[in-house]
């Protein structure tokens, strides 16, 4: 197997097939495309003209870069066309009936020393494998769509798998330009194994009628930096491809996290499946298409508009992070702000970090210094809350502790005036606990600002089941005004964003701990393969890992799932200390300041 992989087969020209042999063509490889169909051939062949004319355009590839590209691509609809290939890849429909019968179809044509590898990313590569007479030779390369653009690749062994075949074929990986991780043959990999449960929870979460489609996807946007929200991103993998994916899943995990959501199955089986349709979770102008059009699943304009209440004065309770960014936040937006703490110096301090902050500001020309003078002198600070007297919204940010928090609304319920709203910024407490500690329930709202409020636009709109409809009607006003992306959701605990993403950080945990893949590798192809902003293993160190382990308790104790239960590993670091950044180690080690 020390042969040059200088000659490849791809079997299978679809979108992800098509992509491949760009790949490998422009990396002066060798290609064979094959496909039982010859229109679909032909289509490859136009798609890759089309693509490498694009990048002649825009100065990425001269003409005669492309012409050499064009011309090491040969299409075929004989699989003995494969007959010459140093590494075969398949990339057909994910059915272990078609992959099983190429497998064996290819022992009889391909050289003994020829690499097979199978494109799935949903089905047991040691079960392909075992078709084969060699299959010491057979392991899985899963690229990524589109296989141009992701520079993840998961080169995939089974337990039968020859060492000297994953060294060739991680060797060709980084030859065309690629981050090979090396991962062990379970559904799903690493990137899909992670992606794909927080995807089938985000169609859960919207089959509930807990969010609406266009909330959960904003939500995870806005609050977790994400290129696509989870149900847009369904539509372009193809909601067959997920449910395929999560079937396989579960058959191995059975975690009720990766059994499909049953409208994944509904929208499969009456043809919806995104947009290779032409409508799944949304509806597209045309099958392929990327423009969404209106239908009737679109929210309307509410006819009978509930009026708001007036709100001019702003009361922000804490003196942390949080607390200052807020009040920051509503300062620039034109609010006068009442910043109330236990204590004067705690309160001046606060206000004195926000002075910073807007300096800050002005240093990158992002304000004048008039404009940053004019906000901070709208910040009244104040050692007592009975500073709230005035205010029309009054806002808690201290410590995520339900009897705390229900204190303060007592005593928010006694200096504030009637009509006042009052807003909690909890994470992962309930609402309505904080609404009962009033004689004033229908006026108590949440609204979970992420970290930091000044540069984060997301806003969860909490409803209890008893917030009044002129109370959301005015914060969600409110949240417009202050240029914050506002998305309604339910009282129950992680709302959207926090409910989605760290199920998704505890998963990643569970991998390490059971020593299927590193840290590093973890981290990388969620970043190169799922386009995240951070691995997960920074964003729990970023995070906290107590804190994390505390949402993640508490979505235990709410939705009472096995599934959701705490990596142990993630128990035992906080047990001893290892916080994260903010204590120099978590999952990993950090330089003292």
């Amino acid at each position: 197997m020390d042969t040059p992989l200088n000659t490849v087969a791809v079997i299978g020209l679809g979108t992800m097939g098509t992509g491949i042999a760009e790949v490998l063509a422009r990396a002066g490889r060798e290609v064979i495309g094959i496909d039982i169909s010859q229109a679909a051939a032909t289509r490859a062949v136009v798609a890759l003209e089309t693509s490498t004319a694009r990048a002649v355009r825009r100065e990425r590839l001269t003409e005669e870069e492309r012409r050499g590209i064009l011309a090491r691509v040969r299409t075929f609809t004989d699989l003995q066309a494969a007959a010459d290939a140093d590494l075969v890849i398949e990339v057909v429909p994910e059915s272990y009936e078609i992959k099983q019968r190429i497998v064996r179809e290819l022992d009889a044509v391909v050289r003994p020393d020829t690499i097979i590898a199978t494109g799935t990313n949903a089905l047991s590569v040691t079960r392909l494998a075992a078709e084969s007479a060699r299959p010491e030779r057979v392991l899985g390369l899963h690229f990524f769509n589109p296989a141009p653009a992701m520079k993840l690749v998961e080169v995939v062994s089974s337990v039968l798998t020859a060492p000297a075949a994953v060294a060739s074929v991680t060797d060709l990986a980084y030859a065309l330009g690629k981050e090979p991780v090396a991962v062990g043959d379970r559904p799903g990999f690493v990137a899909d194994g992670l992606l794909f449960g927080y995807l089938n929870q985000a169609a859960a979460m919207y089959e509930a009628k807990y969010a609406s489609r266009e909330d959960i996807d904003a939500a995870m946007k806005l609050g977790c930096g994400l290129p696509m929200g989870p149900l847009a991103l369904l539509d372009l993998i193809g909601v067959d491809t997920a449910r395929t994916v999560l079937d396989a899943m579960y058959a191995e995990s059975h975690d009720r996290l990766h059994a499909p959501a049953p409208i994944l199955k509904q929208l499969s089986e009456a043809g919806l499946t995104g947009r290779k349709s032409g409508r799944g979770f949304y509806t597209y102008a045309e099958p392929g298409s990327t423009e969404v059009v209106r239908d009737a699943l679109t929210p309307q304009e509410d006819e009978r508009r509930v009026p708001s209440r007036a709100v001019r004065a702003v009361g922000v309770a804490g003196s942390g992070t949080m607390a200052s960014g807020i009040a920051e936040v509503f300062a620039k937006a034109g609010y006068d702000v009442v910043l109330a703490a236990r204590s004067e110096e705690k309160a001046r301090t606060a206000k004195a970090r926000i002075g910073t902050s807007l300096a800050r500001s002005v240093e990158k020309g992002r304000m004048s210094a008039e404009s940053a003078a004019e906000t901070l002198e709208r910040i009244t600070p104040a050692d007592s809350y009975e500073a709230f007297a005035d205010v029309d919204l009054a806002l808690e940010a201290i410590a995520e502790d339900l009897e705390v928090k229900q204190q303060l609304f007592a005593t928010l319920d006694k200096v504030c005036k009637p009509g006042a709203i009052l807003a909690t910024t909890t994470s992962s407490l309930p609402v309505v606990a904080c609404a009962r500690a009033t004689s004033r329930p229908r006026d108590v709202i949440g609204m979970h600002f992420f970290n930091p409020a000044p540069a984060m636009k997301l806003v969860e709109v909490v409803r209890t089941v008893l917030t009044g409809d002129d109370v959301h009607a005015t914060v969600r006003e409110v949240c417009t005004a202050i240029r914050k992306h506002p998305v309604d959701c339910g009282d129950r605990a992680g709302f959207i964003v926090n409910a989605l993403l760290f199920p998704y950080l505890n998963n990643a945990v569970k991998m390490v701990q059971e020593h299927y893949a590193t840290l590093d590798d973890i981290d990388a192809a969620m970043k190169l393969g799922g386009g995240y902003p951070m691995g997960p293993f920074e964003l729990l160190d970023v995070v906290g890992l107590d804190v994390s382990l505390a949402i993640e308790k508490v979505l235990h104790h709410e939705f009472r799932d096995p599934g959701l239960a705490p990596a142990p590993l993630l128990e035992h670091l906080v047990a001893a200390g290892c916080l994260g950044r903010k204590t120099g180690r978590g999952f990993r080690e950090y330089a003292r300041r």
